[in-house]
This record gives structure tokens, C-alpha cells and sequence, in this order.
């Protein structure tokens, strides 16, 4: 059994990813590490687990016990903690925060879509942010084809835990039900791995928008398009005919379909010239959890979903 340790155990990130390892066919957790949760039960933070795990959240690390690092803390915190912590020969990293998805110090952009074979043979991944999973997803098979030279157009809607389990203005209950709002308007820090990978610049215009739901990214891009509609599905298709996870619909796409799921589902509209690209993800799962132990299973060559054969709830 693969054995996982997992740092900022008391987010929604880390709740689901111990979710997912513990009904995982080939992994097990050793220990939960969470500063402001140490010494109370994982379950009684984490209620969904209740039956699940008689884990108690840790203050102690032990690299060497185990075979996988999952770090989930804050934006900038997985490089403190490595300054503090020696990382020992042969230890597997994946590191949900976005402190090293520029691919510095060995790391791999864990993106399988993008990288499955530079995932399969590291021991280093960055998971990408939730928007730029869907938004890559979203435009991967026209930048591989070459065919993002103009101006592509994306406003995103995104559930409340992308916002973190810590309580702030905009995540309350009062003010984000029946509400909409944008934000970080065309500055979003996830523009950078997106144009990176994309191998697009300013041309890509994103606007973030918080949606009054819980789980969820609801995506949709517009670029113009010389392809007819046949042949950009047929390109799209071909592009994901090898990913278990993303799916391109015949016809229109929702939120239900993917929420507590690991897939991305895309529909394909062209309308005078004008491709929108609609793709829809769990922010959670697919933008976070999900994909960690997708490239969980890469790294330890496991099937590519194992453990992650999750039923949407559309009912």
C-alpha cells in the first residue's frame, strides 16, 4: 500500500482528498498534519468522514514514514515548509498550492492532459489551480493545433469552496446566496500557468465571476474559428480519445454532470465564426483533490483512475 501524508489537513481540499485515499484500492493515510486542528478527530472536523477514519489530526511530521507528500496549505507555504523540512530520497511530492507550478526546483505541472508522460516519471508535481484546469481543458486542442491566434474571451463561475473553508465577506452565506459578483477582473492569478501552457499571451482575456453555489466551475471561452463545427469536434475528440476523465458532449454541458466527480465535460457551439467552448469541472475534485490523486496514480504507475470512479449527483 502506498502510504500518503498530508500537510493543511483541515481544509476543504485536504477533506476530500482524504476522502478519496481512504476508499483508494492501492493507498492508505499514515497522518493528517494541521496546525489549528492537532490532537482533535479528523472526522469531527471533516464530518463527511464520520465511519470512515478514526485519524487524529497530527502537529508532527514524519517524511520517512511515508511514500507520498500531499501538501495543502496556503499559496506560499509548501516552499516554507521545505525550507524547515529536508525531503528524503525517493519521497513523492504533490503539492496542491501554486508555489511551484512554473516548474521550478524539478517539479512537473500536473495537468495529465498536458503532461501524462512527464508525470508517469517524476517524483515532483505541481497540481494546477481549479480555473486553470478548466480553462486549459477548455482550449488545450486548438493551442496544439495552432490555432489560438486571436483574441480568446473567458468568464468562468466558480462554487464558494474554491474561496477556502476560512470565512470572509464574499464567502458568507447571506451575501453569496442569490448573488453574483466578479473579481480580479483580467488579473487572476491563474493567467500565468494558463498563457504559459497555452503558449498564449495577452490575448487571453479571463473574468473570474463568484457564483451563489457551493462546488463547481462553469466555464466558457469564445475565439474565432475557420474549422467547421465536424472538424473542431472531431480535433477535440481525437486530442482527449487517451484522457478517462474529459469528455466532449454532443450537446450542452451543466454543473451537475461533474460535481463530485473527477471529470471535465466540454460542449462545442460555432456560431458565424465564432467557436464557445463551454467546459464545466468539480473545483474541488478535477480543479484540486480529484486531479492530486490522478497524479498520484501516474506517479506510482496505477491505473489512471483508480479510486476515482465517482457518481455525479444530477438527481
Amino acid at each position: 500500500m502506498i502510504r500518503a501524508g498530508i500537510i493543511g489537513g483541515a481544509g476543504y481540499t485536504a477533506g476530500e482528498l482524504v476522502r478519496l485515499l481512504v476508499n483508494h484500492p492501492a493507498a492508505e493515510v499514515a497522518w493528517i498534519h494541521s496546525e489549528s486542528q492537532a490532537g482533535k478527530a479528523v472526522a469531527d472536523h471533516h464530518p463527511g468522514l464520520v465511519g470512515d477514519t478514526d485519524l487524529v489530526f497530527t502537529d508532527a511530521v514524519d517524511l520517512d514514514g511515508i511514500d507520498v507528500l500531499f501538501l495543502c496549505s496556503a499559496h506560499g507555504k509548501s516552499r516554507a515548509f521545505w525550507e524547515e523540512h529536508p525531503c528524503p530520497p525517493g519521497l513523492k511530492v504533490i503539492d496542491l498550492a501554486q508555489d511551484f507550478r512554473d516548474e521550478s526546483d524539478g517539479y512537473v505541472y500536473g495537468l495529465p492532459e498536458l503532461n501524462r508522460d512527464r508525470i508517469t516519471g517524476t517524483d515532483k508535481v505541481a497540481n494546477p489551480g481549479c480555473f486553470a484546469t478548466a480553462i486549459q481543458l477548455a482550449l488545450l486542442p486548438l493551442a496544439k493545433a495552432g490555432l489560438l491566434g486571436g483574441d480568446i474571451h473567458v468568464q468562468a463561475v466558480t462554487g464558494s469552496t474554491g474561496a477556502g473553508v476560512k470565512p470572509s465577506p464574499t464567502t458568507h452565506f447571506s451575501w453569496r446566496n442569490g448573488n453574483l459578483s466578479t473579481y480580479k477582473v483580467l488579473t487572476h492569478q491563474h493567467l500565468l500557468e494558463i498563457r504559459r501552457n497555452l503558449g498564449v499571451g495577452d490575448n487571453l482575456h479571463f473574468i473570474p465571476v463568484r457564483g451563489d453555489f457551493a462546488r463547481g466551475i462553469f466555464a466558457v471561452a469564445e475565439t474565432a474559428c475557420f474549422l467547421s463545427l465536424e472538424e473542431v469536434t472531431a480535433l477535440y475528440r481525437s486530442f482527449y480519445a487517451d484522457a478517462p476523465f474529459t469528455w466532449v458532449l454532443s450537446g450542452p454541458v451543466d454543473l451537475k454532470q461533474v460535481v463530485n466527480t473527477n471529470k471535465c465535460l466540454i460542449s462545442l457551439e460555432l456560431h458565424e465564426g465564432q467557436l464557445v467552448i463551454t467546459s464545466v469541472i468539480d473545483n474541488l475534485l478535477k480543479g484540486a483533490s480529484g486531479q492530486a490523486v490522478q497524479n498520484m496514480n501516474l506517479v506510482f504507475d496505477l491505473p489512471e483512475t483508480a479510486g476515482l470512479r465517482l457518481k455525479a449527483s444530477v438527481f
